[in-house]
């Protein structure tokens, strides 16, 4: 039997984080995942392989508007064995890059699959089928999650994609559904339409992005209307079939002139469910809720001492960065030091284009709580900056308590929003004021100013808006 002081199963950016930590600190660490090298969904078939697409939509939307700009460009020629292979390129090299890591730091990095057999020991069976028990002191969950499905709805077709099959770039569809208007199928039908496709969005709900702020929405819906072939809103889809080369879909909602339509491919982006199956948890104390997350403390311990989980698997914000953060408050938790989970600012990010991004508290979440606050919003249509790129089609807000003046949050649509919401991020773990922005110098031109011109508005004293002071 091998023995380690912490053993880590699963090695995505939670996962690989925790014990990179943990062997810094010097522990010995084992880390066990089914790829080759550490990654998880992120670098595999998640985050980044998204964002390496993305980036090549951007590109193709952006030359189709430049001849308003004075530059014209031919219809792109797109090879789709060239982008497969730079997408995978991508990834190749940070994956690379994490085994590289795991080597310097003396991690035992397993590639294979492993369960408990108890609340002290792991029956490992690597990738040549051979089995080892690993006695641990300390052990931290960190298996991630899966693409969830339509319930009621099953048929096994190739024509049916989830993300992981829709970034394998098999083919461009000609007409290509996605189902559920959540960040995932608004990113990846941005990519296909960007290819080519005509996408059509299936939301249930009435709107857009559940849970986000609307106010940074409705900027998104503008423009994704004018990308995509529809956007279907409180609707749903009662049926499927595989009829010859296409996938029928009847549609139930209001204001559909036809509620059957023939698609070439069905991408299912639905939400993610957490990998808690054949771990062996119920020969442990580790205990789940109802809805199959497992349970943790705010130092990411599970009901056994000895066991702490991270990222997907507890639920919350199914977020890379929030599993990273997870991952080291674990660590920091089984080396005896004083720490907890406590983020006042978890950053989302949704990335089409306008890209959507927020931290802290959001509008509609301080009604809903009857948190008073005064909303300051900088519209980019005065901003210098954002009319030289021509994107007056984004917005920046704040948040404010009204008795301290603390920041409580921060919103922002727009291009590059997802780089700028940090300052947000930081302005609200430090209970920055709105002073403190206001007064913090930020460089002209740039899109970050209308963070610093937002914080201004509040007192009625922005230089490129005019709002009448506050009384």
């Amino acid at each position: 039997m091998t023995k380690t002081q912490l053993v880590v199963i699963g090695a995505g950016p939670g996962g690989y984080a925790a014990a990179f930590l943990a062997a810094d600190k010097g522990m010995n660490v084992t880390l066990i995942d089914k790829e080759k090298n550490p990654g998880g969904v992120c670098l595999y078939r998640g985050c980044i392989p998204s964002k390496a697409l993305l980036h090549i939509s951007k590109l193709i939307s952006e030359a189709a508007e430049s001849h308003k700009w004075g530059v014209t460009f031919g219809k792109p020629k797109i090879d789709l064995d060239k982008i497969r292979q730079h997408k995978n390129n991508v990834v190749l090299k940070l994956t690379n890059g994490t085994g590289q890591l795991a080597k310097q730091r003396k991690i035992n990095y397993i590639q294979g699959t492993a369960k408990f057999l108890n609340s002290e020991t792991v029956q490992v069976i690597d990738v040549d089928e051979n089995e080892q028990n690993i006695f641990f002191e300390n052990a931290i969950l960190a298996t991630g999650s899966v693409p969830s499905t339509v319930p009621g709805l099953s048929i096994k077709s190739d024509k049916i994609w989830d993300s992981t099959s829709a970034l394998n770039l098999e083919t461009i569809p000609g007409r290509l559904l996605v189902i559920g208007g959540g960040y995932i199928g608004l990113e990846l039908g941005s990519v296909y339409a960007s290819l080519g496709s005509k996408v059509t969005v299936v939301e249930m709900m009435p709107y857009l992005l559940p849970g986000a702020d609307q106010d940074l929405v409705r900027v998104l819906h503008k423009s994704l209307e004018s990308k995509f072939e529809k956007i279907y809103l409180n609707t749903k889809v009662i049926s499927f079939d595989e009829v010859k080369d296409k996938i029928k879909i009847k549609f139930d909602g209001e204001g559909i002139e036809n509620p059957e339509q023939n698609f070439d491919r069905v991408l299912i982006s639905v939400g993610r469910k957490p990998i808690t199956d054949g771990l062996g948890l119920e020969k442990t104390k580790v205990k789940l809720t109802k809805r199959g997350f497992v349970e943790i403390d705010n130092k990411c311990q599970t009901s056994d001492p000895k066991i702490f989980a991270i990222g997907d698997i507890v639920g919350g914000a199914m977020l890379a960065h929030k599993a990273s953060a997870e991952g080291k408050v674990a660590v920091e938790a089984i080396l005896g030091h004083k720490v907890a989970f406590e983020p006042n600012a978890i950053p989302a990010v949704v990335f089409t284009d306008p890209e959507i991004a927020w931290a802290g508290l959001t509008e509609s979440e301080a009604k809903e709580k009857g948190i008073k606050v005064e909303v300051a919003r900088f519209p980019w249509a005065a901003s210098g900056r954002a009319t030289t790129i021509d994107r007056n089609d984004g917005l920046t807000k704040l948040l404010i308590d009204p008795a301290t003046q603390r920041i409580l949050g921060m919103g922002i649509v727009g291009a590059g929003a997802g780089e700028m919401i940090s300052e947000g991020v930081l302005a609200i773990e430090m209970s920055a004021l709105a002073k403190d922005i206001a007064l913090s110098i930020h460089p002209h031109p740039t899109l970050s100013e209308t963070v610093m011109e937002s914080a201004e508005i509040f007192f009625g004293e922005s230089t490129h808006l005019y709002r009448p002071k506050r009384k």
